[in-house]
């Protein structure tokens, strides 16, 4: 392997049930089979730096001392991350509940448990700061995803996947290189009230006064790879057939970070990170999803 890649995140236990729609409030409905999977954004994203982007990633996570952090561990080593930097604590492993309707699309409520007191110390500075890329998200303290860009080496990139959707301070906007949203994400760090429907070349531009690059995706539609003093550049999805959206845009953000450690251009990185998230959602689960480098490699061939 070439390249890598620290992931500073969340791990959490997946408890999943498909249903025949997603309940309004106060609704109770039937649902199928209780499924229990390995989870949350940052242990998928480093699982999907490993497996399908081929960088040597370490985790930067914290999780309980009960069978769920078992799961978990056991998932990320067999996807062949590195977890000797993962906090065990004495409080609970995150939790995510999850519904997925026919159509594969989820709703997820998470329960933080140890990722709220996740923190960087030195032995995970050190691990950063030997990072070609360093990747984080919103499921963990913006402390620490300050932490993590303080440790950084220079000219060592920190991807922020902006999710789940929260405001951001000054000095969080400040150390972000590359920006990974959807839409949504997009729209409420931009400042657009949803009513608004503004298309994503219009959000990427005023995400651009923020930030150097930005990479938008965009479900079916694919993603936009937009860059300061550069014309944005479309990255095509692949027509598949969704069994299970979880995870899928964590598999997008782990490879995206693994191509870009490696020396590929944002553009390629995206089109790898699409070929990546489109395995993904025919397969269900969140890290079990997750496909291999081959795999990627021959789809992204076809596009």
């Amino acid at each position: 392997m070439s390249g890598r890649v620290v992931v500073v995140g969340s791990a959490n236990v997946d408890l999943v049930v498909d249903v025949p729609r997603h309940p309004s409030g106060g609704e109770t409905i039937l649902g199928g089979d209780l499924r229990r999977s390995p989870g949350g954004k940052g242990a998928n994203q480093a699982a999907g730096a490993a497996r399908a982007g081929g960088a040597e990633t370490s985790f930067v996570g914290a999780v309980g001392r009960d069978d769920s952090a078992d799961l978990l561990l056991a998932s990320l080593r067999r996807a062949g991350v590195r977890t000797d930097l993962v906090w065990r604590l004495d409080v609970p492993t995150g939790t995510a509940l999850i519904t997925v309707d026919p159509d594969g699309e989820n709703a997820i409520v998470v329960a933080p448990g140890a990722n709220s007191r996740l923190a960087v110390e030195s032995p995970q500075a050190e691990r950063i700061a030997a990072a070609d890329v360093v990747l984080a998200q919103l499921e963990i303290p913006l402390d620490v995803v300050r932490a993590a860009a303080a440790a950084r080496r220079p000219g060592a990139p920190l991807v922020l996947n902006a999710a789940p959707s929260r405001p951001l301070p000054d000095d969080v906007w400040d150390v972000v290189d590359v920006l990974v949203v959807n839409e949504h994400e997009a729209a409420d760090l931009a400042g657009h009230a949803p009513a608004e429907h503004a298309d994503a070349e219009t959000l990427a531009a005023a995400l651009l006064e923020r930030v150097p690059a930005v990479v938008v995706t965009l479900g079916g539609e694919g993603s936009l790879v937009a860059r300061r003093d550069t014309p944005p550049v479309r990255v095509p999805a692949h027509r598949v057939e969704a069994v299970d959206t979880t995870g899928a845009g964590d598999t997008y953000c782990g490879v995206l970070a693994a191509a870009l450690a490696r020396g590929d251009d944002l553009p390629a990185a995206a089109r790898l990170a699409a070929a990546a998230g489109a395995l993904a959602v025919t397969r269900p689960g969140a890290q079990d999803a997750v496909p291999a480098a081959s795999e990627v490699a021959a789809l992204a061939d076809t596009a």
